[in-house]
């Protein structure tokens, strides 16, 4: 099987993105997948100092967290479930720094873990930083080119085309520009459309 691209659009503060990366890990481990983390803004709304959780928000939320908490435990994930939304424009920007030093998917795990993992302030420097650290990236540079809007053209652009895209909601998987599968959806879905665009492909 030729190696399919799987485009993942996703926030950091969408706990179903943060579920999903065991379904991922496991797809990739199981067929040749070129994986890509793209940005979304669940609540573009977020003041840059974060805000709390709406009560309807925490409310919805409660009715879903032991099926979050299982789909974690089986993906191998800790997860908790912070009070606040950090704004998440810098650790989207900070992302195209690691992307460009071939580290991306390393530092977005670092990330998510630092957020849904141990309930971390990602908005802050010094826990971005960590996550730059634990991904093997220069932390400090980064944090100076992202502070320098080095990428905040970049991500706005990003941002946009999955609106052009017809992405309204997070996490949004592409796979190969042509599948659209919405939602964290069980290992299963991913594999059924995996195997029929392989098919399709090997057709002559």
């Amino acid at each position: 099987m030729e190696t399919l691209k799987l485009t993942i659009y996703s926030d950091y503060v969408c706990p179903w993105c943060y579920v999903g990366q065991g379904a991922v890990q496991k797809l990739s481990q199981n067929y040749p997948l070129e994986v890509t983390w793209m940005p979304f803004y669940l609540r573009p709304d977020t003041p840059p100092e974060g805000m709390e959780l709406p009560a309807h928000v925490k409310a919805h939320m409660k009715g879903m967290q032991t099926h979050l908490v299982q789909m974690a435990n089986a993906a191998g994930l800790r997860m908790i479930f912070p009070d606040r939304i950090p704004n998440t424009r810098l650790a989207h920007e900070a992302t195209e720094y690691a992307r460009q030093k071939g580290k991306a998917n390393e530092f977005h795990q670092a990330v998510f873990d630092r957020y849904y993992g141990r309930g971390e302030d990602i908005s802050r420097w010094e826990v971005l930083q960590q996550a730059a650290k634990e991904a093997s990236l220069d932390a400090d540079e980064m944090r100076e080119q992202v502070e320098q809007g080095k990428f905040t053209a970049l991500v706005s652009e990003q941002v946009r085309q999955a609106a052009e895209l017809g992405v309204d909601g997070v996490p949004t998987y592409i796979l190969n520009d042509r599948y659209a599968i919405v939602g964290a959806q069980p290992y299963e879905v991913f594999e059924q459309a995996i195997l029929q665009l392989a098919n399709e492909i090997e057709k002559p």
